[in-house]
């Protein structure tokens, strides 16, 4: 059940990728519809935060989602990694699938609608599955029987 744990967090690895590259056609094609560059000129080395309010707030979105999904999903993939060791029960993974769904759902309506109320709902679900997920690998840990555990 080791692989059926780890495959939403290698999802979350390629959905994290996919966000990357979105980024590239979001802001560049927003500078080159830029009319006034002159917020550009003359700044060498130029970062994706030197973009703020240069270019259209969608622009960024994309960069905005990416960021996030290097914040909370962390923990789950430690969370996994622990229950992958432990030995995942059928819950684990569907946690982890649920998890997986809401973040991606998430990634999608930050990047191409953006209202607050929504996202926020979306959040707090996922932030719940792995509050669930993170309390059930420390039971695992906890309350381990070292008898059981693999070797």
């Amino acid at each position: 059940m080791q692989a059926q744990l780890l495959a939403p967090a290698a999802l979350l690895v390629v959905w994290t990728l996919i966000m990357l590259f979105w980024i590239i056609p979001a802001r560049f094609g927003a500078v080159a519809k830029l009319e006034d560059k002159s917020a550009l000129a003359g700044k060498q080395g130029v970062r994706g935060n030197d973009l703020e309010g240069v270019i259209p707030d969608k622009a960024n979105w994309p960069a905005h989602n990416h960021t996030h999904l290097h914040e909370q999903p962390t923990l789950f993939y430690a969370v996994v990694m622990i229950l992958a060791i432990l030995g995942p029960g059928a819950l684990d993974v569907l946690l982890a699938w649920v998890y997986f769904a809401l973040r991606v759902v998430h990634s999608l309506w930050q990047v191409l609608i953006n209202t607050i109320p929504v996202r926020f709902a979306l959040f707090l679900l996922s932030t719940l599955a792995l509050i669930a997920l993170a309390v059930r690998a420390v039971m695992a840990t906890v309350f381990a029987d070292p008898s059981t555990l693999p070797a």
